[in-house]
Formats: C-alpha cells, structure tokens, sequence
C-alpha cells in the first residue's frame, strides 16, 4: 500500500511539473507568432514595393518578425518566426546566433528568407540551417529602415531581406545563425 501511494505521489508530481512547462502545445503562441509574421509581411510589402518581386517568385518564405542581438565582444541574438508556403503556416522556427568579434551594442530588427527553388526549401527543412557571415553592421533610429539583402546576386537560391533595425551595434563580427524547428 505505501509502494502504491508514493508511486501515485511521484507520477503525479512529474505530471504536474511537465503541465507547468510551456512547451507551447495547446498555448497561444503559434498565433501570436502568426499575427507579428502578417504584421511584418505588410510592413515589408508596403514599405519595400521591390520585395513583392521576390514574394511572387519564391516557393516558400521564413518570417522573423523581431530578432533581438546583443552583444559586448561576445554577444547573441534570439527570435521566432514562421515558415510559410503558399501563404500558410506549415512550421515554427527559432532563430539563434552566437556573435565573436569586435562589437558592443543592442539591435533589433527583422529579417525574411526567399526561397526561391524547391531545392533551396527542401535543404532548409530537413537540416539545420548556418550561415555564417562576416561583415560590419549599423543601426541607427533616425536610419531604422534601412534595407539590405544578404546575398551577393539576384540569382542566389536563398535571399534574406533585413530590415527595422533599430539601435545600435558596431563592429565587424563572425556570426553564424541556425534556424530550429519549434513546436508552438
């Protein structure tokens, strides 16, 4: 009877503190993601009538409404987005990166990937995505529309467009970002 009754108490407390997780299943979440992914789509289409180009030619588009970075010599950045194909949700990511270099400052901006080739989309997909980079970055309020593509041609399989930087980061850094399926 006591093997029983801690049995009973221990199952019961593990399920207790998996409910007490936020994993995201059956929450909100998703939606919320959803909303800032068609909010920053507007944004973008209105403010960049350009991008409509790559929107009308990619077989699939991942939205990162708000990456936070930050950083002072070693630094990082964090955000959640969607993959859309054909206009629809078909999964949630996360964004990270971990930065090394000569910098100092805080940014936050948003950044989308045009796929423009089902190989593109398909790689993306079934692996973690990297790409590692390494350039100088600004952002200033007064210049927090800047756009730039992170591509060195219009032909790339893949184009990130960035854009809403606002505040301030300095240097020359060696970044690397992977993309992580969520559950939301």
């Amino acid at each position: 009877m006591f093997d029983m009754t801690r049995r009973v108490f221990i199952g019961g407390a593990l399920a207790a503190t998996t409910a007490a997780c936020d994993n995201g299943v059956g929450s909100e979440a998703g939606q919320r993601i959803d909303a800032r992914v068609d909010a920053t789509l507007d944004h973008l289409y209105s403010t960049y009538p350009g991008t409509t180009s790559l929107r009308d030619k990619s077989v699939g588009v991942l939205v990162m409404p708000l990456i936070t970075k930050a950083g002072f010599g070693l630094g990082g950045s964090y955000g959640e987005g969607a993959l859309r194909i054909n206009d629809f949700t078909v999964d949630y990511y996360s964004a990270t990166s971990a930065t090394f270099g000569l910098q100092i400052g805080a940014q936050q901006y948003s950044h989308v990937l045009f796929f423009l080739t089902e190989e593109a989309l398909a790689e993306f997909r079934q692996s973690p995505g990297w790409d590692v980079g390494a350039d100088m970055e600004y952002a200033y309020a007064d210049k927090g529309e800047n756009i730039g593509v992170q591509s060195t041609t219009v032909f790339s399989p893949t184009v990130a467009v960035i854009f809403g930087q606002t505040g301030l980061i300095a240097g020359a850094t060696l970044e690397g970002t992977k993309y992580n399926r969520i559950i939301r």
